[in-house]
């Protein structure tokens, strides 16, 4: 079995375990009742975003001082993952606090880092699509995954430097948490960390196959 289908595999197992100790393991929360299940997703999905983004923070790196492009394909590849993670936070986020807080959205300091963080990789992907030469669309995507970067350790510890509605329930003890809930919740960031790597493996190989394709049609001019 070739190392894609063993990620493929393991990835839609631990998805499908995810979902057992999401819906099936974990009670129901005495107070918000079935509308706390949703926890298990958004806060699965915040990590997965800010470690994506953190993979594009240090293959920009590399891209910087190697200039090789699979780097610019890891970073980039991750970038697109990682927006979709964030806009999974930024959905779920605001079904959960609908019936919870009474309303949709509120200018918090957690939401509204994590807004900032959206558009900023919002951002670097529409640079790479205004930028046609493939050295300067590095380097410039690059630079902004670095600088981008400085926005995932304000979000994470807004809650921390600034009054905050926002539960903090990663924190020493489980923020509260009764042990089948922090079980089910540790399980979800394992079958969406797979799930991450999945996605990345299948688009770096997809961003490899283009650039193959974009250097047969320069050298020969067609097919």
């Amino acid at each position: 079995m070739k190392l894609s289908a063993l990620i493929d595999a393991l990835a839609f197992l631990a998805v499908a375990l995810g979902l057992y100790f999401a819906f099936i393991y974990a009670p129901v929360e005495n107070v918000m009742g079935p509308i706390q299940k949703i926890f298990y997703f958004h806060v699965a999905s915040a990590w997965i975003s800010f470690f994506a983004f953190f993979v594009t923070f240090i293959c920009s790196f590399f891209v910087l001082f190697t200039n090789r492009y699979i780097f610019d394909d890891i970073a980039s590849g991750s970038a697109e993952i990682g927006i979709i993670f964030c806009t999974i936070v930024l959905i779920t986020g605001p079904i959960w606090a609908k019936p919870i807080w009474g309303t949709w959205w509120t200018w918090d300091p957690r939401l509204t880092t994590t807004l900032i963080l959206w558009f900023i990789y919002v951002g670097y992907l529409m640079l790479r699509k205004f930028l046609d030469e493939e050295d300067k669309r590095a380097k410039f995507s690059a630079a902004l995954g670095i600088i981008g970067f400085i926005d995932v350790p304000i979000v994470f510890f807004s809650i921390r430097w600034w009054r905050t509605i926002h539960p903090n329930v990663l924190q020493k003890g489980g923020g509260g948490l009764a042990p089948e809930m922090l079980t089910a919740l540790f399980v979800s960031i394992f079958a969406f960390t797979l799930l991450y790597i999945m996605l990345v493996v299948k688009t770096v190989a997809i961003k490899h196959m283009f650039r193959r394709y974009e250097k047969i049609v320069s050298n020969k001019g067609e097919i």
